[in-house]
């Protein structure tokens, strides 16, 4: 049964005459649903807008692969009318909080409705307008979160692999000083002449140099190296010589010098030496790695703090270049699938007035689309570009992904608009970019797109404020 006055009370039926009212009524069904059923689900066709009579409805939307709450409707609002006016699929999905009854009335019934009344036509208008601020707002900032959190896994994966370098080499170190205190007791109990001391120093310093840069040669090449020194070591009754060989070659130990070596010491003294540099190596080698490890947590914390300009300006001199690979090191982990990043950036390249935080977020949004539309391409290639001209600095950002769809191109910076599969964006990273560009910057941005190639190019002013 129609409750009459219960419809009578939305802003959307007040003022109708009585005839078109009762035409109204007639044409709604009742539908009810329980808790936990779904109404609509995001992506569906609209072909009817409901007015809720009882319980309440839970506004979803997809996210990163994830439900974000929009909002929670209750009794007395109007559900689903924008995908009915303007025949577009569901922008959301709509999910009974509790048992739920709700009037419904068809895409036809709607028009009419609106047709004949000035004051539903304006409900509507503001009922849409509300929605649209709302939602905008609250996927907004889920974005922001949700981009938030992308980059938090990333900068955490990243770390994670130089900690984990360093904490292994750690342990081992402890190994292999004490390895090198007992082979350098070792060679102590030798009675050396001072110009034997000078030649076991000098090992020691080749030792030192070859842990930070060992010899670049090829698998064939090593390996008979390592064969060769292997036979020497052999040839003087050292155990294990397969194991000290590789180490060695990294100390790029020739022939020469190890005939030289059997010439300074006699056979039973070069067993000892030969242990003695080996662990000399080890120990420098693993010196080397932490080094290396803490540097590279030492980079990636520099530049998440760069990225997020902390403790700086909202407004401050930008360093277009800086702020690209500041945002390039933070994405490192996004382009591990064989994406290759080219360089061509312009060495004279004005720093501009702007929002340096902002800036990294468009180039970040900018980066990430770009990463995505190749993630299943072999060969897949980002060349990132700048220059100047006149007053304006130009940034562009091309990939060999398969290209946006020409009559896409003119939506992908509409709120909502998005390109992307179901649940996998939101439509708002783009939007975001522009107003960015666009609002903050007094810039512009233009995409051009082919398959194969896909070029966003960003205008920004040196100085926005002038």
């Amino acid at each position: 049964m129609i409750d009459h006055t219960f419809l009578q009370q939305f802003p959307l039926l007040q003022g109708m005459e009585h005839d078109d009212l009762h035409v109204i009524v007639e044409s709604v069904e009742v539908v009810r649903i329980q808790a936990g059923e779904e109404l609509f689900h995001e992506g569906d066709e609209g072909t009817h807008a409901f007015f809720l009579q009882k319980g309440d409805l839970e506004i979803l939307k997809e996210s990163s692969n994830r439900e974000v709450l929009i909002a929670v409707r209750s009794e007395g609002t109007v559900i689903g009318e924008i995908a009915l006016l303007a025949s577009t699929p569901r922008t959301a999905t709509v999910r009974a909080r509790s048992d739920a009854v709700l009037y419904a009335i068809g895409k036809e019934a709607l028009d009419q409705l609106l047709q004949n009344s000035p004051s539903a036509m304006r409900s509507m208008f503001n009922t849409i307008l509300d929605r649209f601020q709302e939602d905008h707002i609250q996927l907004r900032q889920s974005e922001k979160m949700a981009q938030l959190g992308t980059l938090t896994a990333g900068v955490a994966h990243e770390l994670n692999n130089p900690a984990a370098a360093v904490k292994r080499s750690a342990v081992q170190l402890s190994d292999a000083i004490q390895s090198l205190d007992s082979s350098y007791a070792a060679i102590g109990r030798f009675d050396f002449s001072e110009k034997q001391w000078k030649v076991l120093e000098d090992l020691s310093e080749e030792a030192r140099i070859s842990a930070n840069s060992p010899p670049e040669l090829d698998a064939l090449a090593r390996m008979d190296r390592e064969s060769e020194i292997e036979a020497w070591l052999e040839e003087q009754d050292i155990e294990e010589a397969w194991l000290i060989a590789p180490n060695l070659v990294n100390l790029k130990f020739t022939e020469e010098q190890w005939s030289a070596l059997g010439e300074e010491f006699p056979t039973t003294e070069i067993k000892s030496i030969m242990d003695w540099l080996n662990n000399s190596y080890l120990v420098f080698r693993l010196l080397n790695e932490i080094a290396e490890g803490s540097g590279r947590i030492s980079s990636i914390v520099k530049s998440l703090k760069s990225y997020a300009y902390l403790d700086q300006a909202p407004i401050q001199d930008v360093n277009i270049k800086e702020g690209l690979e500041n945002t390039l090191t933070i994405l490192h982990n996004n382009f591990k699938s064989g994406i290759s990043v080219e360089r061509e950036y312009d060495p004279n390249l004005p720093d501009i007035v702007g929002f340096g935080s902002e800036l990294n977020q468009v180039w970040t949004n900018i980066l990430v689309n770009a990463a995505d539309a190749l993630q299943d391409q072999e060969n897949g290639k980002i060349i990132i570009r700048t220059r100047k001209e006149g007053k304006w600095v130009v940034v562009e950002i091309e990939d060999n992904g398969p290209g946006i769809p020409e009559e896409k191109q003119s939506k992908i910076f509409d709120a909502f608009y998005t390109t992307k599969g179901p649940g996998k964006g939101t439509g708002l990273g783009l939007n975001i970019t522009y107003s960015i560009i666009v609002r903050q910057h007094h810039g512009d941005i233009k995409v051009k797109s082919k398959p194969g190639q896909t070029v966003f190019q960003v205008w920004l002013p040196i100085n926005f404020e002038n």
